[in-house]
Formats: C-alpha cells, sequence, structure tokens
C-alpha cells in the first residue's frame, strides 16, 4: 500500500474552502490532512477543522515557519494548500517546499493580482473595470504575489447587476467546487519535498 500524501492547510478566515478541502478528501485513502493553521486567533477555520477532527493551531505569524517545519520534521508534509491565508509565505518555506504550495485567487489572473489583492477587494476592482466575467485562477506559490504557475482557472460571467457581494457569492461557488479537484489532481503527479 502506497504512502497517503500529507497535507498541511493554512488559513486566516472563516475557512469555507478548508472546509471543502477537508470534507472532499475525508474518506480518501491517498490523501491526509494532518494539520490546521492559521495566524488568526479567532478564525472560524478553527471550529470547522475540530468538526472533522483534524488537528488545528492559531500560531502567530512569526512563529508559523518553525511550526509547520517542526510538523514536517516529525511526520513528512507533501504539501501546503493556502486556503485564505493573508500572509506572504517566507524564502525559507519556499527553500524548503519549492512547487509543492499551493494557492487559490478569486480572479482571472494576471488580472487583479498582487499585494492587497485578496477577497472583496478583487470583487470590487472587477466591478469598478466592469468586467462582463470573472473567475478563479489555482496556482503554484513562488516568491511573488500570485505569479506562481497557473495550474487551473474557471469562469463565470458577471452582470452590471451584479454588485461586489453577489461576485464574490458566484466565486466562492467555484472556488468550492474546483479547489478540491485540482489539488486532488496535483498531488497525484507531485513528489514528496527534498
Amino acid at each position: 500500500m502506497r504512502d497517503p500524501k500529507r497535507l498541511i492547510i493554512l488559513a486566516s478566515g472563516s475557512g469555507s474552502n478548508a472546509e471543502a478541502i477537508m470534507q472532499y478528501f475525508q474518506q480518501s485513502e491517498d490523501v491526509i490532512i494532518g494539520h490546521v493553521i492559521t495566524n488568526k486567533k479567532n478564525a472560524g477555520v478553527l471550529a470547522r477543522a475540530a468538526k472533522f477532527g483534524i488537528n488545528a493551531d492559531h500560531v502567530p505569524p512569526k512563529e508559523i515557519d518553525d511550526f509547520l517545519l517542526s510538523l514536517h520534521k516529525a511526520n513528512r508534509v507533501d504539501a501546503i494548500i493556502l486556503a485564505g491565508f493573508l500572509r506572504k509565505i517566507s524564502q525559507r518555506l519556499l527553500m524548503v517546499f519549492p512547487h509543492h504550495i499551493l494557492n487559490i485567487h478569486p480572479s482571472l489572473l494576471p488580472k487583479f493580482g498582487g499585494k492587497g489583492m485578496y477577497g472583496k477587494h478583487v470583487h470590487q476592482a472587477v466591478k469598478d473595470a466592469q468586467e462582463t466575467q470573472t473567475g478563479i485562477t489555482i496556482h503554484v506559490v513562488n516568491a511573488e504575489y500570485d505569479k506562481g504557475k497557473i495550474l487551473h482557472q474557471a469562469t463565470l460571467a458577471i452582470s452590471s447587476s451584479d454588485d461586489s457581494e453577489s461576485i464574490g457569492s458566484k466565486v466562492l461557488k467555484l472556488e468550492h467546487f474546483h479547489y478540491p479537484r485540482v489539488i486532488s489532481q496535483w498531488l497525484s503527479g507531485l513528489k514528496p519535498p527534498v
């Protein structure tokens, strides 16, 4: 029997994407979600992880690297999944996990990406630009915000009657559907980190 892939999820907020991922892999023999880490003390993702019986911790931002690397040392971590994690990934983690960190962005990159572009800020920018479509981008994380290799994009039409909130709601449905499936596909070809 082959070794299952072990994931760590990093999240900063309510954790709806994290929950979609936990639910998707709940019965999987090939993927284990070993831990959920958040940089926010009262993040909703902590309760969502508890619901699935997954270890979850609030870790101060400056301690996340050490915490994560100690998990990796104790029990190999194959990949890190960002699910609404609002901090830049350090060079140190990128060196330990090159091409093994995945992120989802709520627009069709390269449009509406970069520092400060997350959640409602993205949806408002899409609305202000009078775009007729938007979507999601799932990409590998590198040293620059939203510039890593794109693995998957999914689009949806928006109309002039949509506001940033309705755009956000439509985009979230796309995220919940596509992210776990793309993670699964990506993991199947992923070698363990060096």
